[in-house]
């Protein structure tokens, strides 16, 4: 089961000894910062942890599956996250 965002919340609280309410204002805020870094099209790096990119897809033609019909797909664009050291050792190991 994965954590909502009031779980996590609530873990930051807990573990960092801020209220609640203090530990929602910083998950807000670093929602707003990764936002933000995506928007503009700048990286962002949490060592260890993980690291994210806004990347370009290219346009490319695919297919409607109900009708077989050709369309054409815009190019757009796409975040890429890697998993960092420390989260992949987590993963890893029991």
């Amino acid at each position: 089961m994965a954590y909502n965002k009031s779980d996590l919340v609530s873990k930051i609280a807990q573990k960092s000894n801020l209220t609640k309410a203090q530990a929602e204002a910083a998950v807000n805020a670093f929602q707003d910062v990764f936002v933000e870094a995506m928007q503009s099209g700048e990286g962002l790096k949490l060592t260890g942890l993980f690291s994210a990119e806004r990347v370009k897809r290219a346009a490319r033609t695919g297919r409607n599956p109900r009708t077989g019909e050709t369309i054409e797909i815009p190019a757009t664009y796409g975040v890429r996250i890697s998993a960092g050291s420390l989260l992949k050792k987590a993963v890893t190991t029991k």
